[in-house]
């Protein structure tokens, strides 16, 4: 009876891995078809992230990061959105037929929120980077829940006050990267996977977009693989983003375009 049930457990555990990764594959297949360029970089696979499994990644901030193979990446935004910019990122992007993850601030994201639902229209996973991006190491306990709290409701607001079906993906970057052992834990409690990054083209710092295309594709030779942390709302990074994709697409790199595994799929980042 007892070998029966484990059998009948890794069963359904094959069947329940089998139906996640089908829909995975068909969305990747369809959004591959629905690309109008041959030779576009494109999105090679869909990876889902399982908070329960995987409560914090990247080498940044913590001993482990998603499971990439070689020439493998993942991109990802801070602080949007922001009307100059974010929409050049997206017809970079869009251009490439690439996916991305966005880590929103709540304040921006309640004054455009036309802006947080094109980037969910265009097939971009949407995250949450508090309310106005304060250090929530560097503030009372309370006011830092307050900022994941009232970021994420803001962002869900901005992306369902529309019309939106798309859910808000249970995924959560600090600014700075600067945590503490209670928000990490409150999050965990919660079901939220926290971001951090495996490199990134310091493009907060003043410079041009030369400079940055070379800093991160640089880096990206050494680590050859991660997640990539980059910035919307900064024009240098606008500028940069079609030479960075093409140069991705040029030196056989494959982009990763991650969601939230079930059933965090269906249920978004609530508290």
């Amino acid at each position: 009876m007892i070998k029966m049930d484990r059998q009948k457990l890794r069963s359904m555990r094959a069947r329940a891995l089998g139906a996640v990764l089908a829909v995975a594959a068909g969305s990747a297949a369809a959004h591959a078809e629905s690309c109008p360029r041959k030779d576009a970089l494109g999105t090679s696979r869909i990876l889902a992230v399982d908070a329960a499994s995987t409560p914090r990644v990247g080498l940044k901030s913590f001993p482990q990061t998603l499971p990439l193979a070689d020439h493998e990446v993942v991109l990802t935004f801070d602080d949007g959105p922001w009307p100059a910019t974010t929409p050049k990122v997206l017809a970079a992007l869009a251009h490439q037929c690439v996916r991305a993850t966005f880590f929103l601030i709540g304040k921006p994201a309640s004054e455009h929120p036309e802006l947080v639902r094109r980037i969910a229209a265009e097939g971009h996973t949407i995250g949450t980077h508090t309310w106005t991006h304060p250090s929530l190491a560097r503030i009372k306990p309370g006011a830092a829940v307050e900022q994941i709290d009232h970021g994420i409701s803001a962002v869900r607001a901005a992306l369902h006050d529309g019309g939106s079906a798309t859910p808000l993906a249970p995924f959560f970057r600090f600014p700075g990267f600067e945590s503490t052992q209670a928000t990490l834990d409150l999050l965990q409690s919660r079901g939220i996977t926290v971001f951090g990054a495996d490199l990134w083209a310091s493009d907060w710092n003043p410079m041009t977009p030369q400079q940055e295309l070379k800093i991160i594709t640089d880096r990206l030779s050494v680590a050859r693989k991660g997640i990539i942390l980059l910035h919307d709302p900064k024009a240098r990074t606008a500028a940069m983003l079609p030479a960075f994709l093409d140069y991705l697409r040029q030196n056989h790199y494959r982009v990763v375009h991650l969601v939230p595994a079930a059933p965090g799929a269906k249920a978004e980042a609530a508290h």
